[in-house]
């Protein structure tokens, strides 16, 4: 193997940094590539990659289950690599529509950039209306206009990313998530990590609360993840 054909193989295997993203408010996210494979961190923290969707699919899935409007609207937090969006997309009626709130502009020109082929056709489907704005936001001015809130902005019910997302998670941020659902709508959200306090918080703002547990993806060594499914009671 001559020098330059050595050079290539080892830059193959190598972690590239394709591109940097700020967070409004500060910090920033880092798109890395190995191969063929995509991951997003923040810090060293790893948010998303595109080889673990399991659960991230399963949080769209399971929700859309529960639902019996044909004409359901449905807010997501958080466009990450599309995994949430594209299952909600597949198991909705053509009658329901999909708000998408992403805070980072930049996690939209990766969608249609390094990782089209993730999102496939999706950021196309007319159910759907991609907002940049912070997902509080929508849920603080909207009262019962929701069947379904997804949230999957943070590795789990904290600020990670930004500490201001903390509001989404404490009591009052849950009544206001309360009141932008209709009754009987669903608030899932999406953690890396079981928290026993956080699902009694869910109870205490008026919510039933069906803790999912499951694997993040497919390996026998696969980490669980943890779904909670909250239905406002009235």
């Amino acid at each position: 193997m001559g020098m330059t054909e050595a050079q290539s193989a080892a830059d193959s295997n190598r972690v590239h940094i394709v591109d940097l993203a700020d967070i409004p408010g500060g910090g920033y996210l880092t798109l890395l590539q190995w191969r063929d494979t995509f991951s997003i961190e923040f810090g060293t923290e790893e948010l998303m990659g595109s080889c673990v969707r399991h659960s991230e699919e399963a949080l769209a899935d399971l929700a859309c289950a529960r639902l019996d409007n044909p004409q359901a609207s449905i807010l997501i937090g958080g466009l990450g690599m599309g995994f949430t969006l594209r299952a909600a997309l597949a198991a909705l009626p053509a009658g329901a529509s999909i708000v998408v709130a992403e805070l980072v502009p930049k996690i939209v020109e990766w969608a249609r950039g390094p990782l089209a082929h993730l999102f496939g056709d999706s950021l196309n489907d007319p159910r759907l209306s991609l907002e940049i704005v912070d997902v509080h936001d929508v849920i603080d001015r909207e009262v019962a206009r929701f069947d379904a809130i997804l949230l999957d902005v943070d590795n789990g019910p904290d600020g990670l990313i930004q500490l201001a997302n903390d509001r989404l998670y404490c009591n009052w941020g849950l009544r206001a998530a309360h009141s932008a659902l209709r009754p009987g709508g669903i608030l899932a959200i999406w953690s890396a990590y079981a928290d026993e306090a956080f699902a009694d918080r869910l109870k205490a703002a008026g919510f039933a609360v069906d803790e999912v547990t499951m694997p993040a993806n497919d390996r026998e060594d696969s980490r669980d993840n943890t779904i909670w499914f909250a239905t406002r009671l009235d």
